[in-house]
């Protein structure tokens, strides 16, 4: 959850989940992606909005899709609109499909970024996914500091490649993971305060989780996530796309570390409401499948995509739903 108990980015999809265009300005022209409309079209009412956001975590955020049906429906919802904002944002920077230089898709960001705080400012928005997102945000009254924060480090990947430390790593995941646990606390109603800091560890371990997943992917938009220390320290080049001996040290690595967030985001789940805790667990157990997968596949996240087998979904699902 980019993420982020929502930060499934779901790269491989991005090209045919967008079809946000700019008008010359850098202004997105919307029409039949994600966000945007036709001029003369109807304005959209609150449920299609919602319904909209939904059916951008059904199609391209399915592991955490399925997660949200641990939440009851009054609440699942507002979930859908978190994630509908993350994946308008982060596929006007990574849509491959697109033709748009850097300097129109970072235009292009800043625009969308300027309407939802307008939107939030006066209550209401026009756009077909921000609508349910101000409705969001307003209702549990998310501080719009955490979206500042996520564009932040949106923004970043126009400019940033490479990060030299972890601590380097850290700064961009406290807008693009970290912060998303904050946006989806007010929803889960946490007990305690103390609850803060491990979600945003959870998100943490999920974005850290894709990053190792989507390693193959990342070189293709020209990115490394991996700190360039550890790279040094272990002496592997992921530009070589081969599962070397020194990559597996890294990996492993790697994994050690992630599942060090996991631990910590664990005993925030206990300060979460047993409904709420609930749902929490099972996009946990899913997100962290995918680090077994990866030590199934000998590391090698070049070959082919690892994912989460569908039988094993349907196992967790199973199991955080007993009392």
């Amino acid at each position: 959850m980019s993420t982020h108990w929502l930060a499934e980015r779901a790269r491989a999809a991005a090209s045919a989940a967008s079809g946000w265009r700019t008008n010359g300005s850098g202004a997105a022209a919307g029409g039949n992606g994600i966000g945007g409309r036709d001029v003369g079209s109807a304005p959209v009412t609150l449920d299609e909005s919602y319904a909209r956001c939904r059916d951008l975590n059904r199609r391209y955020g399915t592991t955490y899709y399925r997660s949200t049906y641990l939440l009851p429906p009054v609440k699942r919802h507002h979930v859908h609109a978190l994630y509908g904002f993350c994946r308008y944002a982060d596929d006007i920077v990574d849509d491959l499909g697109s033709t748009a230089d850097p300097a129109e898709r970072a235009a292009t960001l800043e625009d969308f970024g300027t309407r939802f705080f307008a939107d939030v400012e006066r209550g209401g928005s026009d756009d077909p996914v921000l609508k349910a997102v101000v409705h969001t945000v307003r209702a549990f009254d998310i501080g719009t500091d955490c979206f500042r924060r996520f564009l932040r480090s949106m923004a970043m990947d126009f400019t940033v490649e490479t990060y030299e430390r972890f601590e380097d790593l850290l700064d961009y995941m406290d807008g693009s993971a970290a912060v998303i646990g904050e946006m989806m606390l007010p929803i889960l109603e946490p007990l305690r305060p103390e609850a803060f800091g491990h979600a945003r560890d959870l998100g943490i371990a999920f974005q850290l989780s894709n990053f190792l997943r989507d390693v193959d992917e990342d070189l293709d938009r020209g990115r490394v996530y991996i700190p360039q220390e550890d790279l040094r320290r272990f002496g592997a080049d992921p530009w070589v796309r081969r599962c070397t001996p020194e990559w597996r040290e890294l990996m492993a690595f790697e994994i050690a570390r992630t599942r060090s967030y996991y631990d910590s985001a664990d005993l925030g789940v206990a300060m979460l409401p047993p409904i709420s805790a609930r749902c929490i667990r099972g996009a946990r157990a899913l997100y962290s499948g995918i680090l077994d997968q990866i030590e199934a596949a000998g590391y090698d996240v070049f070959s082919q995509r690892v994912r989460v087998p569908g039988w094993r979904k349907l196992a967790v699902a199973y199991r955080v739903y007993q009392p």
